[in-house]
């Protein structure tokens, strides 16, 4: 008992440390200039990677606005494994989608939980911190439908640019960097990495593969964008290394509520804070990085986006574009499977006190990682982008995450009791479970971001649509199915795991259809859909005869053109994996071309790499 309660002490001692040597990097209150030659709208992923950029320039005038607060002022967003726990806290928006029809029927008023970031870093301080590029056909695609400069060979230099890869296999690729702003680690954490998800797919016919390499097909052991323990988000790898610079400006709880426009050009912005309304000019551009959600809104409030929309809202229509169409966003269900060898994290091993001491005090140890271990990617034709992801989970879940679980899935409260149950026979059964999350990579349906009204306080309408395409829901079936066949493997079987055991949710909606069958699967999917929280393309890029578009492919807004774009918004389809890797290349690239630099000439030449 005394040894039980010294430990505690420890703990508590060096969490005040921790506490206390994070706090006191507190940002200091700055007196605004009048005006800028950038203003960068939204710290997120892109943002903060522009505000550095930008600011290496010390001719060049910076000034970057967030609407959220310091990632410093919550401790949960630095540890890996705590990334869920960052959810419905001051730092997410909190948005939820509008009623679906055709899918997340099992949640509340069957609205899509949306977690966005609202804070120095934006959603890479809430994310899962997979580090993943995409495949070398999106970006080629991307080209061949009048994206000039953003083929595969084209961008690749970006992403190098940005790296610090700590992976020792990696270290001598030729697709990756040493000496960038961004750490990316190894995020393996279990034995299972190595041992089952591996051998399964091998079994399967995929190998093991760098998913960031030659070959994005089969599967891949997780690199995470993690620094010596800790989340690496962007405000960390690339913000707060250069806040010191007297040409860059960083204003926090800064929310804008409009680009003021002349003449068909940006002259500035306004925005509210400590409830104070204020007017910065744009000597030179305004580049707007508030993520695919905030972006098209800001855009939408200041007279850029669709006519009759518009109209309606009672905004004068400056220039009329399809922002806020073409919504992309990847969905994920989950696929639970047994294991008997004690591998899976579980919430006693990882809330132990020798855990969390030895997280304090070395960053090491189960908190230091995601635990979401593994990826794969599936495809028919090797021409062509992969068709389905899976992630590998290597948590299980417990009964005392039941609420935690019910309020960050948005799932309907009655299903509470149900999930409890389930958890609980499990921990009775000492049953560990991890899980497999098929993902759809390439969604036929597209949705919307519309405004709800002109106040710039009100969220906007996020209406992703999802499912309502009839292909959507074949090729999400055709990844539950190959999921199941996991099951049949040697590699599965040898920890217990069966293709029963995901028969085992709770799913009360579909419980009178037969089990295994189609129909069932169909039900559940519709059901039990989520977001895989990678939102995309409301302001398109394309050539400047297509339609669809809503910037150039120097992204620059059609007609107003000292106003970029530059986040995810502007991706021209959702690329294949997780998308905050292709959103920091975007920014550097950006970043380049409105330097007017050639970057992928030099990067080549200093590097000697592609």
């Amino acid at each position: 008992m005394v040894l039980k309660v010294a430990v505690i002490v420890l703990i508590l001692a060096v969490a005040v440390v921790y506490f206390t040597k994070n706090r006191n990097n507190t940002d200091e209150q700055i007196l605004l200039n009048s005006s800028y030659d950038y203003i960068i709208l939204g710290a997120g992923s892109a943002g903060c990677v522009l505000a550095n950029r930008l600011s290496e320039n010390p001719e060049s005038s910076v000034l970057i606005l967030e609407a959220g607060g310091s990632e410093l002022e919550n401790i949960n967003i630095s540890i890996p494994l705590a990334s869920g726990s960052v959810q419905l806290s001051k730092e997410d928006w909190m948005f939820r989608s509008v009623p679906q029809k055709k899918a997340c029927l099992a949640m509340r008023d069957k609205r899509c939980g949306w977690p966005r970031g609202r804070v120095l870093g934006g959603t890479s301080n809430l994310n899962y911190l997979q580090y993943i590029r995409g495949s070398r056909h999106d970006y080629d695609g991307w080209a061949r439908e009048g994206c000039a400069g953003w083929g595969y060979r084209d961008v690749l230099p970006y992403f190098i640019k940005s790296e610090d890869v700590q992976i020792p296999e990696l270290q001598k690729s030729e697709y990756h960097g040493k000496g960038g702003y961004l750490s990316i680690s190894d995020g393996t954490a279990t034995p299972l990495n190595e041992k089952v998800y591996a051998r399964a797919m091998a079994e399967l016919g995929y190998p093991t593969t760098d998913c960031n390499g030659k070959s994005q097909i089969g599967y891949c052991p997780s690199q995470e964008t993690v620094k010596n323990g800790e989340r690496c988000s962007t405000v960390k790898a690339f913000l707060r290394p250069v806040m010191g610079r007297k040409n860059l400006h960083v204003s926090m709880n800064s929310h804008v509520t409009k680009i003021l426009i002349k003449d068909k050009k940006a002259v500035g912005v306004t925005f509210v804070k400590d409830n104070k309304k204020h007017v910065i000019v744009a000597n030179k551009e305004v580049i707007v990085s508030a993520g695919a959600v905030s972006t098209p809104q800001i855009l939408m409030l200041s007279g850029i986006g669709p006519k009759e929309h518009l109209k309606s809202k009672g905004i004068p229509v400056i220039a009329d574009l399809p922002v806020g169409d073409n919504l992309q966003d990847h969905i994920m269900t989950f696929i639970d499977f047994h294991d008997n060898s004690s591998s899976v994290a579980s919430l006693a091993t990882i809330s132990s006190p020798i855990t969390i001491l030895q997280y304090l005090a070395m960053k090491s140890g189960s908190l230091s990682k995601t635990h979401l271990e593994g990826t794969a990617f599936l495809t028919d034709n090797k021409k062509l982008p992969p068709h389905l992801q899976f992630h590998f989970f290597s948590i299980s879940y417990v009964p005392e995450i039941t609420q935690e679980y019910i309020d960050n899935l948005n799932l309907d409260p009655k299903l509470k009791e149900g999930k409890e149950k389930e958890f609980q026979e499990r921990k009775d059964k000492n049953i560990g479970t991890f899980v497999v999350l098929p993902i759809l990579l390439h969604p036929k349906s597209k949705g919307t971001i519309r405004l709800q009204s002109d106040d710039p306080f009100d969220p906007p309408l996020i209406d992703p649509n999802y499912l309502d395409h009839p292909d959507d829901i074949k090729t999400f079936l055709r990844g539950v199915r190959e999921s199941l066949r996991l099951g049949d493997t040697k590699a599965f079987q040898s920890i217990g795991a069966s293709p029963q055991d995901p028969l085992e949710a709770y799913a009360p909606q579909c419980d009178d259809l037969p089990r295994d069958s189609d129909e069932y699967w169909v039900c559940r999917l519709r059901h039990y859909t989520f977001t895989v929280y990678h939102p995309t393309s409301t302001c398109r890029m394309g050539a400047k005869d297509d339609p669809t578009a809503v910037v150039d492919p120097e992204l620059r807004v059609r007609g107003i053109p000292n106003i970029r774009v530059v986040d995810a918004s502007v991706m021209r389809n959702v690329p294949s994996g997780n998308t905050n890797a292709p959103t920091i290349m975007i920014a550097e690239k950006a970043a380049d071309m409105i330097k007017n630099i050639d970057s992928v000439k030099y990067i080549r030449e200093k590097t000697g790499k592609l």
